[in-house]
């Protein structure tokens, strides 16, 4: 059983992955996460070489600008609302039809409520990032206030490391890599929790 994986994300101009903070439309400055998501695990995905037309740009020559681009071509597939993206139905929904228009359909979307024991959340999270795939990940209220910053908000896992009774998991939002205990974020203190997105290839 692998121990530890952390995939090899890419860096636009020195920062892990896109930045929410970069978008100058108010609306997805504020409420962008979910798109700036969705565009990370395009990004990734295209530079593997198999889903090169998921990125309208030069993959291999990704710039601030182009990224900004690009979340304004996601946004209407996915974009900010009042409460936010915070049903994996919504999110899988719109998500499927950008995987659609760009002739992407042999990705498939499914999503895996919090709500499920920490083993099952654990292993499904585990096994996407061994099949070397981002988890779009959706947060809503936690009670521990160390993860205020990631209350009601979409980002990606890019690794984790297994640890005696739990797994640490590598967070990559707003242009930074942090890392959690897994246990902790699945036990929100919430009945009502997030989830992930398990993303497979047709066979």
């Amino acid at each position: 059983m692998t121990s530890k994986r952390i995939l090899k994300y890419f860096t636009i101009e020195g920062t892990p992955g896109g930045n929410q903070d970069w978008l100058p439309e108010w609306d997805m400055n504020k409420g962008g996460c979910g798109a700036v998501t969705a565009c990370d695990v395009c990004i990734y995905l295209a530079r593997l070489g198999n889903f090169r037309t998921l990125y309208p740009f030069d993959a291999e020559r990704l710039s601030r600008p182009d990224f900004i681009r690009f979340a304004k071509i996601m946004k209407p597939y996915l974009s900010p609302r009042y409460h936010g993206i915070d049903y994996l139905e919504t999110y899988i929904c719109g998500f499927n039809d950008y995987l659609h228009d760009t002739k992407n359909s042999s990705l498939m979307l499914e999503g895996l409520s919090g709500n499920v024991g920490y083993e099952a959340f654990a292993e499904a999270i585990t096994d996407q990032i061994d099949r070397n795939i981002p988890v779009p990940f959706l947060m809503l209220n936690h009670h521990d206030i160390t993860l205020d910053d990631f209350e009601w908000h979409w980002f990606n896992l890019a690794g984790y490391e297994r640890t005696d009774g739990d797994i640490n998991v590598m967070t990559v939002t707003y242009g930074e890599y942090q890392w959690f205990s897994l246990r902790k974020m699945h036990d929100t203190g919430h009945d009502r929790k997030g989830g992930i997105i398990r993303i497979f290839e047709r066979v």
